[in-house]
């Protein structure tokens, strides 16, 4: 089977996970990851719930006062980030080409404004935060092709003379393929506003495709999906957490601005499936819940001196969440023992944590923490509650639990194998 997958499917995801398009959106989030993280922040700081804290503040600050300060990053970050992805979405995919990223990403913003809804005063809110996403990576991702292959036309060049400043230059070679680019997506806007009759893009797009997908994503059945691709793809030596994190920043924006909204408004927080929920529950030590595999190599394998070595040089970085030296190590990948709990674990996981956030047990994860957030820690930032911190720890044990019996079989082969040899 393992040689099967490894000559027939390995090549294709490999070159799924190497596709130029999902680098530039799984950069393009990336690039904005600090402003996400710090706009949870601001919003943990000011939803924390401890009587105690929201009385203090209020008596020192005054009655909703002091809540401005987190507000005014939210509205320099989340409120802001189908503009950001605009940008660095498509100056990624022009990096990509190995062409000028500055002029893309400006390229790719302003395309994207013109499928913009102005209401009074400026630009909706829902064009520049989290209900543009999906438009904003298309937008992008189309106009920097667009502006890349014109921009590869010498006839469309203007050449400057030698002595000019290198940045007038650049700006004067993009002069055509920019006035191009932004002039076919002006004219698609205005055959759908005008045509179609649907002037606010954005907003129907939303209603009609977003929504209902981000619903889609929020079940028990998209979670096991979720869980299952990047562990399998590992056993077989792809990147899966590469593969899926494009798909996955894509639903993890507007589901963590929306348990935001419902947080602060004092409603119950809708996404369950996001980002954090997986950081906090799911891929501890990193993909496969690894941090529990170095703990079973810790109780069964001490005396196996591969495991045993491997097991302690992977323990420091897999406390934060980085697990290549185990995956590569042990190996799990194409290992025909570990790549059963490997893929089975994270599965076990993200159930029990997706029916006890459903049934109330635990809060909805609200909160981007950096993903090299130890366990269990990671359980209490995303929730905002002690309860996250102890379905983390629980999680973490059962984990040990389903690692142990494979852990054990493959002590014995092992051994088996040292006594053949010798």
């Amino acid at each position: 089977m393992f040689k099967f997958l490894e000559e027939k499917f390995v090549p294709v995801a490999a070159r799924i996970g190497n596709q130029r398009h999902l680098i530039a959106i799984r950069d393009g989030f990336i690039a904005i990851m600090p402003l996400t993280i710090a706009g949870s922040l601001a919003v943990l700081v000011n939803n924390l719930p401890i009587d105690f804290y929201q009385n203090l503040m209020n008596s020192i600050f005054g009655e909703g006062n002091w809540t401005q300060w987190g507000g005014n990053i939210w509205n320099a970050t989340f409120a802001m980030i189908s503009i950001l992805l605009a940008f660095t979405i498509a100056y990624n995919l022009a990096k990509g080409y190995n062409k000028d990223g500055l002029s893309a990403g400006v390229m790719g913003l302003a395309a994207y404004m013109t499928f913009g809804t102005f209401g009074d005063g400026g630009l909706t809110g829902l064009t520049t935060g989290t209900g543009g996403i999906f438009i904003a990576i298309i937008v992008s991702l189309l106009s920097s092709e667009i502006f890349c292959r014109l921009s590869g036309n010498s006839k469309l060049i203007i050449k400057m003379p030698d002595g000019v400043p290198p940045a007038v230059s650049k700006s004067f070679a993009a002069l055509f393929p920019v006035i191009i680019t932004i002039s076919i997506f002006a004219l698609v806007r205005t055959v759908i506003s005008v045509g179609l009759e649907i002037p606010d893009i954005i907003g129907s797009f939303y209603s009609a495709v977003q929504e209902p997908f981000m619903g889609l994503t929020n079940t028990w059945t998209a979670g096991l999906i979720i869980a299952f691709i990047p562990a399998f793809l590992w056993t077989l030596g792809v990147h899966g957490a590469n593969i899926i994190d494009p798909f996955m920043q894509t639903i993890n924006a507007d589901a963590i601005a929306a348990n935001m909204a419902a947080i602060e408004a004092g409603k119950t927080a809708p996404y369950i499936i996001n980002k954090p929920f997986f950081d906090a529950f799911v891929n501890m030590g990193g993909s496969g819940t690894t941090i529990a595999l170095i703990i079973a190599i810790f109780i069964f394998a001490r005396k196996n001196k591969q495991y045993s070595t491997v097991g302690k040089l992977s323990a420091g970085p897999g406390l934060f969440n980085i697990n290549e030296p185990l995956l590569f190590g042990l190996p799990i990948v194409l290992n025909p023992i570990l790549f059963i709990p490997f893929i089975l674990t994270p599965m076990v996981n993200v159930s029990i944590a997706y029916f006890a956030t459903k049934m109330g047990f635990v809060p909805v994860a609200t909160v981007v923490a950096p993903w090299t957030i130890p366990p269990v820690i990671n359980g209490f930032l995303v929730t905002q509650h002690w309860s996250g911190a102890v379905l983390s720890l629980l999680l973490l044990i059962i984990s040990v639990l389903i690692y142990l019996p494979f852990i054990a079989m493959a002590n014995r082969v092992a051994k088996n194998n040292e006594q053949k040899v010798n």
